[in-house]
């Protein structure tokens, strides 16, 4: 049997034509990954660092509710303290012959029981501020980790996508890439987009 010198050179110009065709294709797939994997790497290095930021400022609400609820027990014996020093002074005043003396002490300490009890008043205010400060700073928090778990799922399966060069593996590491981006958006613009559920399971 002869072979034909023709034929099998045809085949393996055609042959070498698809391979270069394949090549090319993995290649443009590969450059797409390398640049999605880029800047998704920027993207998540910019929201790191506000990320800390907000963590910063948690911390910061965090101590100074501390410090204004410290107060406020403070302000709060103080207050009890003095009312009580009236009640004893008012008892005493009863059987006292000259009730001046008393009656100068019985108005310090009621003075001082109100200026207690006002300043407790707003040490509870700033106090409540503080909270809503770092529920405010939390709620971002939980947008840059959720932005954060997306994005790394989005990586890995670029990765993988490299290694296998399937094109559909692509298409599905952009739906973690979507949501980590808008996520990552919602965080750094203030945007009010928390999915509760899936923050929940997270935590």
């Amino acid at each position: 049997m002869e072979v034909d010198l023709l034929d099998a050179v045809e085949q393996a110009n055609e042959h070498s034509i698809t391979q270069a065709a394949e090549d090319r294709a993995a290649s443009k797939l590969n450059t797409k990954v390398a640049i999605t994997v880029s800047i998704l790497a920027t993207f998540m290095g910019v929201c790191k660092v506000k990320d800390d930021n907000i963590v910063q400022s948690m911390q910061q609400a965090q101590a100074n509710k501390i410090d204004h609820w410290a107060f406020y027990q403070a302000r709060n014996i103080r207050e009890e303290i003095a009312k009580a020093t009236v009640v004893q002074l008012e008892l005493s005043a009863a059987n006292a012959p000259n009730r001046s003396g008393y009656d100068q002490a019985i108005a310090r300490y009621q003075q001082l029981a109100e200026e207690q009890g006002r300043k407790k008043d707003e040490l509870k205010l700033l106090a409540d501020q503080d909270q809503k400060a770092y529920d405010d700073a939390n709620f971002r928090d939980d947008q840059f980790d959720l932005s954060d778990a997306l994005l790394a799922i989005a990586i890995s399966l670029l990765a993988v996508t490299s290694l296998t060069r399937k094109r559909w593996l692509f298409v599905v590491a952009m739906v973690p890439t979507g949501f980590g981006i808008l996520m990552g958006l919602a965080g750094l613009l203030g945007w009010p987009i928390h999915p509760t559920v899936l923050i929940r399971l997270l935590s």
